[in-house]
């Protein structure tokens, strides 16, 4: 429709608009809303072409009105629209649309995602039903003392790993995750010589810690973001359920005694607080395609680090 010929309808409807019963209205608001999203919308004539005189409403009326003469212009002067506008629309809608936790920082969007791979059992904010997760519940886990030393050897190996990517710094980004006090490899180091102390043999690390160690190496030089994600979750999880399962695990096994990986020099909250706010920092440069590419490697961190975790369990 021409801009010209639209104004006018849309000046002479505005002050004769009748009021609509409740029924109507529900209809005449999805109408301009579709007018509003579509500028090629079927209905938008005989919309128009329906109204009544009548003074009830008009202020409301003026300025829906108004929206679809503003819409009207800028068609005038845009680019031809394709066969198929409210499918684009739509998907430009969605582009654009705040992911879940957006406006508090990356790390907000990250903390989400991550939740949503729990249970409702393990989180309030869980999703993930029991038999989509590879960890049976606590209860039913048989601990042993072999297995236990079994996972600190696979879970230094694989700090072990990122620790040294960071330090090394194949992407500039890295440096900045250096020194945080969160590293564990020193406490394992400690954990494992002193069990080696009490006659405990210290074995190799199994293809679980092997293989994400290779996983972890491969990631820090082809896709920076899929490392970071890594880098958050397996940090950020053993800080919280981490420490409880170390917790439960040391009260079932090693009558409460707690290892060094479970300790951290300094305030734990301060530590994680400086550690989002460089993950916050260099997530700005990414773009949202980036952004997006690491959440979705929050499936398979949570599948490597349950893989870990099964050799704790010893179910």
């Amino acid at each position: 429709m021409a801009t010209s010929s639209l104004q006018g309808r849309c000046l002479r409807a505005h002050v004769a608009f009748r009021a609509p019963r409740s029924s109507e209205a529900q209809n005449l608001k999805q109408n301009w809303t579709l007018c509003l999203r579509n500028r090629a919308y079927p209905g938008h004539r005989s919309l128009l072409s329906k109204a009544q005189p009548s003074k009830l409403n008009q202020g409301r009326c003026i300025q829906l009105q108004r929206k679809i003469v503003a819409q009207a212009v800028e068609s005038s002067t845009a680019a031809p629209q394709s066969e198929t506008p409210a499918a684009e629309n739509g998907a430009e809608e969605k582009k654009g649309r705040r992911r879940p936790g957006e406006a508090k920082g990356f790390v907000e969007e990250m903390r989400i995602k991550a939740m949503k791979l729990h249970t409702r059992g393990q989180a309030k904010d869980g999703e993930a039903q029991e038999k989509e997760t590879q960890q049976k519940p606590l209860p039913q886990w048989k601990p042993t003392v072999e297995g236990y030393i079994q996972f600190l050897v696979d879970s230094k190996a694989v700090y072990d790993t990122m620790e040294a990517i960071v330090d090394k710094a194949p992407h500039q980004s890295y440096a900045e995750f250096r020194n945080t006090g969160l590293e564990r490899t020193g406490p394992l180091s400690k954990d494992l010589e002193h069990f080696r102390s009490e006659g405990y043999s210290i074995p190799e690390p199994t293809e679980a810690g092997l293989t994400y160690s290779k996983l972890l190496e491969e990631l820090s030089e082809s896709n920076p973001q899929a490392f970071i994600c890594h880098f958050y979750n397996v940090y950020f999880a053993h800080s919280a359920g981490g420490r409880m399962i170390g917790r439960k695990v040391s009260e079932m096994i090693l009558e409460g005694r707690e290892l060094e990986f479970y300790k951290w020099d300094g305030e734990l909250s301060e530590l994680l607080d400086k550690v989002k706010l460089k993950i916050n920092e260099v997530s700005n440069d990414w773009t949202r395609e980036e952004k997006d590419k690491c959440l979705q490697e929050t499936e398979l961190s949570f599948k490597y680090s349950g893989s870990l975790l099964k050799l704790l369990a010893n179910t």
